[in-house]
């Protein structure tokens, strides 16, 4: 299982993932889920995968060599961000193509999920999810994030916490407070966490962090959080109705 998730707020966009895939309890690896497509000044994309690591993987491979095959539309050249989520969703559909039938046959989900988002010069920044099937939707001021993979630990912070408003660096926190979350409730979801974010308009990456689990900041957000939590729970008042029955 994964984790990844990004949010796209007027000041910017914050893409994050974990690093850990497993086969089993006996047989987990690390492997990075975030890429990163970078012209400075031109562009800005970051993909983030989760899924089948072996599709995802090769879905990445394509959208990567795309740059050397000269006359063909690819990250580096796309003029826009929706045009960058349908080539993602068109390399996911050859692969699914190629390699689903084998896979399936031998009793192996194939399916693998995308979330590309960035800023290309002339346009805003715009952030969208790919769906296994190589359909896709886009974030709106109603829907600012999207989560792949175990993200339901990790949801209710960002529906009250992140709002169109919210700074970047609001932003990451609710991100590593939703990851320290995830982690608590789910032995699937790991660390190292892979950090990226690009400020509004600035057409290049400001920001790619790895994120260990004993990383000084992670730690004592993942105290002050709990405490705090803890805190604001003794603080709730005792329902009415257990007094007027006991």
């Amino acid at each position: 299982m994964t984790y990844c998730v990004a949010v796209k707020v007027d000041s910017g966009l914050v893409f994050a993932s974990d690093t850990r895939t497993n086969a089993g309890v006996d047989h987990i690896a690390t492997f990075r889920k975030t890429y990163t497509f970078e012209i400075p000044g031109e562009r800005a994309i970051v993909v983030l995968t989760s899924g089948n690591l072996s599709v995802s993987q090769s879905v990445i491979s394509r959208l990567e060599r795309a740059r050397y095959l000269p006359e063909t539309e690819s990250l580096w050249n796309t003029v826009s961000l929706y045009n960058a989520a349908c080539l993602v969703g068109e390399a996911l559909r050859q692969v699914q193509l190629r390699d689903g039938p084998a896979l399936v046959q031998s009793g192996i989900d194939a399916s693998s999920s995308f979330v590309i988002g960035g800023q290309i010069r002339g346009e805003s920044a715009r952030l969208f999810h790919v769906y296994p099937q190589g359909n896709f939707i886009e974030a709106t001021d109603d829907a600012l994030y999207f989560q792949l993979g175990e993200s339901k630990y990790g949801k209710p912070i960002l529906d009250r916490i992140v709002n169109s408003a919210s700074p970047l660096h609001e932003a990451i926190k609710c991100i590593l407070v939703s990851y320290d979350s995830t982690m608590r409730s789910n032995i699937s979801v790991g660390a190292p966490i892979d950090l990226t974010f690009i400020p509004r308009d600035a057409l290049q990456i400001a920001l790619n962090q790895r994120i260990e689990e004993d990383d000084p900041y992670f730690l004592m957000v993942r105290r002050q959080w709990g405490v705090g939590v803890r805190r604001a729970f003794a603080g709730l008042p005792d329902p009415d109705w257990i007094s007027q029955n006991t």
